[in-house]
């Protein structure tokens, strides 16, 4: 599938995201390896047409900062998903000073929020020409353009962009799972860290637990993917094993989902309103119920036939009611996790 289209003024590409769901077979049982290896060599069309689709939804949605995060009880969404990005950027010790590059950085909600909290200087990378413009527009609103900037960028062609040696600090939050292998990408952010440089992730995986031999297991990583942008879910061992390979040493890793919290991180997709932490919170989880659901995608509908969205936009809208499903599922039999934490550490010599 090709990108050439109609360019919109926003940055998105028409037929990308109308051509999104053909990247699937609509029955995921019938899914093979021809499939697969097409979403792979074309990550990138896969990634950009879920995010031309999805970022509108998502902001709606959830916030600008899209990924999941764990709940203390009482807590507010937005101060859990602050607190999680706090969090990462604590184990890593990032201070001030430090020029900390943000791989796949969305529209920007993690990297101003560590920005304000580290003191140091991020850049974040993005290959999708619309979420750039709204990381910029937003970042300039907050005042925090001469702290946090933002390029265009393939994060598997880090080196040839940044030149080995560059940065302090990298991590990437929920988002090197989009990479068609986690060797090629960690072997890019290797190289661009400093000797002596720190790398921390969360990703995405599927646990110890999932056996894609067990048909349901297979069909739920699938259906992570379709309604994620993501060219292939894989076990928790294939991404320790290849920071390793590329030479990281591993200082730190945990499944953060698999603490013992009373609230868990897929709360707000189950679309239980009384499971709603604050008062604010309730219009949140209502947004993922049924009816929050049916109101939204149904007024998508309307948007895309008068053409205040592009076309395609309700499709992609369709496929994050699949992830929202799959994703609690995930969570709730532990064969998936979107916060495999780990700190490595690229060597000094």
């Amino acid at each position: 599938m090709s990108s050439s289209g109609v360019a919109l003024s926003d940055g998105r590409v028409q037929n990308r995201i109308e051509n999104y769901n053909a990247f699937w077979q609509k029955d995921l049982n019938k899914e093979d390896e021809s499939g697969n290896k097409n979403r792979l060599d074309q990550y990138t069309e896969v990634v950009n047409g879920y995010y031309d689709g999805a970022t509108d939804l998502y902001e709606y949605g959830w916030s600008q900062s899209f990924h999941f995060s764990r709940f203390y009880k009482g807590e507010a969404f937005l101060a859990s998903l602050a607190r999680h990005e706090h969090y990462l950027a604590s184990q890593m010790v990032l201070r001030p000073g430090m020029r900390v590059l943000d791989v796949g950085c969305g529209v920007g909600g993690p990297a101003r929020e560590i920005a304000q909290f580290s003191d140091a200087q991020i850049v974040g990378l993005n290959n999708n020409d619309f979420q750039l413009q709204r990381a910029r527009k937003y970042t300039k609103k907050m005042g925090l353009e001469n702290q946090v900037t933002f390029v265009k960028g393939d994060f598997m062609k880090l080196a040839e962009q940044f030149g080995e040696n560059s940065f302090d600090a990298v991590y990437a939050i929920e988002a090197t799972v989009h990479a068609p292998s986690f060797e090629g990408v960690y072997g890019e952010i290797f190289k661009v860290l400093k000797p002596g440089g720190v790398f921390g992730v969360y990703e995405w995986v599927m646990t110890d637990t999932w056996d894609p031999s067990i048909p349901r297991h297979k069909e739920l990583a699938h259906q992570i993917e379709l309604g994620n942008g993501i060219p292939e879910m894989r076990p928790i061992r294939s991404a320790r094993q290849a920071l390793k390979t590329v030479g990281f040493e591993i200082e730190h890793e945990e499944d953060l989902a698999d603490r013992p919290d009373p609230i868990p991180w897929y709360y707000p997709l189950e679309g239980d309103i009384r499971k709603a932490q604050t008062w604010w919170d309730y219009f949140t989880v209502w947004r993922m119920s049924w009816s929050g659901k049916l109101v939204t995608h149904n007024a998508i509908r309307v948007m895309e036939a008068v053409g205040l969205v592009p076309k395609g936009t309700h499709d992609v809208g369709e496929s994050l009611k699949v992830a929202g499903d799959a994703l609690v599922a995930g969570g709730q039999t532990k064969l998936f996790t979107p916060m495999y934490l780990v700190v490595s550490r690229k060597p000094k010599n």
